[in-house]
């Protein structure tokens, strides 16, 4: 008899590389912030409440890393938070992108990107089914 992966399986490995992808993104992007920034003016920051990019970088390393890597793991073992965590992942990203472009502006490529995966992992943890396992 042949194992065939069922769909919802092929799914959950999808979202879940994605929200891994997302994490290693958000982990570089805030380990960079965290470290100084360099590079990056700091003029983007006037008018906000960050005197540098340590607070927000340590933001997007914890806060949206962190909830990608939860999201992601819950994806892998098929939990079944997994649906839930996917939206409250995506929800945080997007959050950083509002707020990040009200401060900055639009600055960089990976703004526009990061928000299309954003749209993909909310339409794949829509299609997810509502319950995991355990």
């Amino acid at each position: 008899m042949i194992n065939k992966t069922k769909p919802s399986g092929i799914l959950r490995y999808t979202l879940g590389a994605l929200l891994a992808f997302g994490a290693l993104n958000a982990f570089g992007g805030g380990y960079y912030g965290i470290k100084g920034a360099e590079g990056v003016p700091l003029e983007w920051l006037e008018g906000s409440p960050f005197k540098d990019y340590f607070i927000p970088g340590l933001t997007l390393f914890l806060v949206v890393g962190g909830s990608f890597l939860t999201a992601s793991i819950a994806c892998f073992i098929n939990h079944k938070l997994s649906r839930t965590l996917s939206f409250a992942s995506v929800a945080i990203v997007f959050g950083w992108l509002v707020v990040q472009v009200i401060i900055i502006g639009y600055v960089s490529w990976m703004q526009p990107v990061t928000a299309v995966a954003g749209v993909i992992m909310f339409l794949l943890a829509l299609a997810l089914p509502a319950k995991g396992k355990g």
